[in-house]
């Protein structure tokens, strides 16, 4: 007789948790030594973000950029971008701040207090206590210094305390910089989903990461060290 597995039943506070968390993820402020994350909010954030991101030479505290090509740096692997005005950004990020599923994050530059990127928690399933860190961008100007890596610890051990089991990362299988990016802040690779999603015209395979809960500590204990460093 073929005998089909079935993979345990889950413990009754881990379907426990399915109930507590909302379909769009609550607002919330994370707040570390070098970026601060808050709901971003357009009337007040879209014109310095658009400032940092449109190729224009920029300066911030004691770092300054000069003129550069947008889409080359901020916006070729993303769904949107490069922007001609603060106006077409803020249509762009109309949608993310709207999703029925997904909290969108201005990141603050700590020292200056300046919008200086923008994340999301997104692509939320609460029913399978999964998420994703997604739509993530920063301008030039802090491209290199540890806010990308402290806004995701921040962002991980915030989703991880809520109680999900899987946290994903996902990106265009083209953009080499955000595949390091996801290696070296602990994720762990897992697939190239080809003909994934046709954006700006274009074909986009997608390769897609991930953290488990029973990872995290280790995953944490290596982040706290480095950013530490």
């Amino acid at each position: 007789m073929a005998i089909f597995p079935m993979a345990p039943e889950l413990p009754e506070d881990v379907l426990g948790r399915r109930g507590s968390l909302p379909k769009k993820p609550d607002g919330v402020v994370l707040a570390g030594s070098h970026v601060r994350l808050e709901p971003l909010i357009l009337s007040r954030d879209v014109e310095a973000l658009f400032a940092v991101s449109n190729g224009s030479a920029a300066s911030l505290g004691e770092r300054r950029v000069d003129s550069y090509d947008a889409d080359a740096l901020v916006w070729r692997y993303m769904s949107g971008g490069p922007f001609d005005t603060a106006d077409e950004l803020a249509t762009w990020l109309r949608v993310q701040v709207d999703s029925p599923t997904a909290l969108c994050l201005a990141a603050f530059d700590v020292p200056t207090g300046q919008p200086v990127g923008a994340a999301n928690l997104m692509a939320n399933f609460p029913e399978h206590l999964k998420i994703e860190l997604g739509n993530i961008w920063y301008g030039p100007l802090v491209q290199g210094t540890p806010i990308n890596q402290e806004a995701t610890y921040l962002m991980l051990r915030h989703t991880f305390e809520l109680g999900y089991r899987r946290v994903e990362w996902k990106c265009d299988a083209l953009n080499e910089r955000s595949r390091r990016a996801a290696l070296r802040m602990g994720f762990t690779f897992e697939a190239i989903q080809e003909k994934h999603f046709i954006v700006k015209g274009r074909n986009r395979d997608t390769a897609w990461f991930r953290i488990l809960d029973h990872e995290w500590p280790d995953v944490q204990s290596q982040l706290e060290k480095s950013l530490s460093a």
